[in-house]
């Protein structure tokens, strides 16, 4: 699989992210960086605990890695719980699981794919 692929396979920007990263071997540093970032992990936490708060900067934070390396369809998932997250008391709106659980399923599609990537190309 190449680059390219890996992207298409996650709903990324490719065309994105190589102009905000002009080559390859960066892109691929990055993406496997990716695997390391706590934000997925740090939001199922604050989800699982019901804190509105530290879900929604978790949520923020795993915008902003999407948007940075064009992973889009995650980004967008991740923006519109930001969203739902964004305003309200302490505990979660009615509907955050509905909003996480689009998160989680575009973030195991992300994972998988960069894995394959990463285990075709190393």
């Amino acid at each position: 699989m190449t680059i390219q692929e890996c992207y298409q396979q996650f709903g990324g920007d490719f065309d994105e992210v190589k102009n905000r990263l002009p080559s390859e071997i960066l892109i691929k540093k990055f993406i496997a960086k990716f695997l390391d970032d706590s934000s997925f992990s740090d939001l199922h936490i604050a989800m699982e605990e019901g804190n509105r708060e530290k879900a929604f900067s978790a949520a923020h934070t795993l915008k902003g890695v999407c948007s940075n390396l064009s992973i889009t369809r995650l980004f967008l998932s991740a923006s519109k719980l930001t969203e739902l997250l964004r305003v309200g008391t302490e505990s979660l709106p009615a509907d955050a699981d509905i909003f996480f659980e689009e998160v989680r399923r575009d973030y195991e599609l992300t994972v998988s794919t960069i894995r394959s990537y990463l285990d075709d190309n190393n």
